[in-house]
């Protein structure tokens, strides 16, 4: 294993509301890649970040991060959290409610690191003007941008995101992706996401892996783990399409349909042709609905 990967395997026990499961899970991720865990609640996907993070216990585990090894079950190594270096955004932020935005990023410093990086990341988050308010006086976007830009300050070998983004709106929600999209690519970061927007996966991600009860069901792009596979009979419905807007690498398309507006994810080679007024059918595959000309 050179320097310029993560190892990752595990087993573990989880205790599910369908009952006991067994997570047993084994990847690689090349070093400043962004992949994405995607996969019903219960599949397994915060447990291993927490794995990542340390906090955890496993049945047993292999963690190898460019070439330094943070668990070895084997060779009975287990690095304590304080030992590896990640930064870890929660659901919440977990902000120190005393602290204000810069004392946040100054804190997470590790110890004798040149703090040139906090005003740095002030500019980038476009904090500068928030550095002095506490976390009350902040809103929840704004608490979300001093959230990752305090896991980032360090310079983590391993950004972890538990769907940092799921508590806010959708306006707000693609702004944050962009700033979260230019860190990871300034910082030459390898981040791992939790997500179950595919809007948000097409735009951020290299890789996904689709987990299942405790097992990975595919790993690959975005493109070929959603939108390949065999069409479903089980549902076809015809519309209108009444907007066409590009998100990132992908395109989002708005379908009038059924009384209803459904929006689906669709490739430039997918979208090549189309034209707002145009009749189409929205037929269902394994994860998400596709669009197919009619005449």
């Amino acid at each position: 294993m050179t320097n310029n990967f993560i190892r990752f395997k595990a087993s573990k026990m989880l205790h599910t509301a369908q009952g006991p499961q067994l997570l047993d899970v084994s990847f690689e991720l090349e070093k400043g890649r962004l992949l994405t865990l995607h996969g019903p609640s219960g599949a397994g996907k915060t447990t291993i970040l927490r794995i990542l993070a340390g906090l955890t216990d496993t049945r047993s585990a292999g963690i190898e991060v460019e070439g330094e090894i943070w668990e070895d079950s084997n060779r009975k190594i287990n690095l304590p959290t304080r030992r590896r270096s990640i930064g870890f955004v929660f659901q919440d932020f977990a902000l120190f409610p005393h602290l204000t935005v810069r004392q946040q990023l100054e804190f997470a410093l590790p110890k004798g690191a040149v703090p040139t990086i906090v005003p740095e990341l002030l500019a980038l988050m476009e904090l500068e003007e928030l550095q002095d308010r506490r976390p009350s006086f902040l809103s929840g976007g704004q608490q979300q941008r001093v959230a990752l830009a305090r896991a980032i300050a360090r310079r983590p070998k391993l950004l972890l995101l538990d769907e940092p983004l799921s508590a806010i709106d959708d306006e707000m929600r693609f702004k944050l992706q962009e700033f979260l999209l230019t860190a990871h690519r300034h910082y030459q970061l390898t981040t791992i996401l939790v997500s179950h927007s595919l809007p948000e996966i097409f735009r951020l991600s290299d890789e996904v892996i689709s987990l299942d009860k405790g097992r990975i069901q595919k790993q690959g792009a975005p493109s070929r783990i959603f939108l390949d596979g065999e069409i479903s009979s089980k549902f076809r419905v015809t519309g209108e399409i009444i907007g066409i807007l590009p998100a990132d690498i992908v395109f989002i398309i708005s379908i009038h349909c059924a009384g209803t507006i459904v929006k689906v994810i669709a490739t430039s080679e997918e979208t090549a042709g189309l034209h707002i007024g145009q009749k189409v059918m929205v037929a269902s595959k394994a994860f998400n609905p596709v669009i197919l000309p009619i005449g």
